[in-house]
């Protein structure tokens, strides 16, 4: 079992950058496929990025591709996400989520542990 928390949220402006942190308790942090998810109020919870358990593989949903960039820190049980030209749309609750998979997924139901999230509100 693993144990997650977010951090790194805020109030940023619109074309601003944030980076998110995802730090994760235990000793088996290297065995997770891990990704980040967001939730806007009133919307259903929506894959944003994954990467594989030792971070050679990154997978990213297209409204983030090449603005966004997660990354994992093995020897630190950290993953982040960096968040550059942030747009109001980005607007939502993030949580990070670990998956006992073997290949990155991108639904939710393929993640077994989750964070409490961390809110990103981008303003325009």
């Amino acid at each position: 079992q693993v144990q997650l928390v977010e951090s790194g949220g805020g109030l940023v402006q619109a074309g601003g950058s944030l980076r998110l942190s995802c730090a994760a308790s235990g000793r088996t942090f290297r065995s997770y496929v891990m990704g980040w998810f967001r939730q806007a109020p009133g919307k259903e919870r929506e894959f944003v990025a994954a990467i594989t358990r030792s971070g050679g593989s990154t997978r990213y949903a297209d409204s983030v591709k090449g603005r966004f960039t997660i990354s994992r820190d093995n020897t630190k049980n950290t993953m982040y996400l960096q968040m550059n030209s942030l747009k109001s749309e980005d607007t939502a609750d993030y949580h990070c989520a670990a998956s006992t998979t073997v290949v990155v997924t991108t639904t939710p139901l393929g993640y077994n542990y989750w964070g409490q999230g961390t809110q990103v509100t981008v303003s325009s």
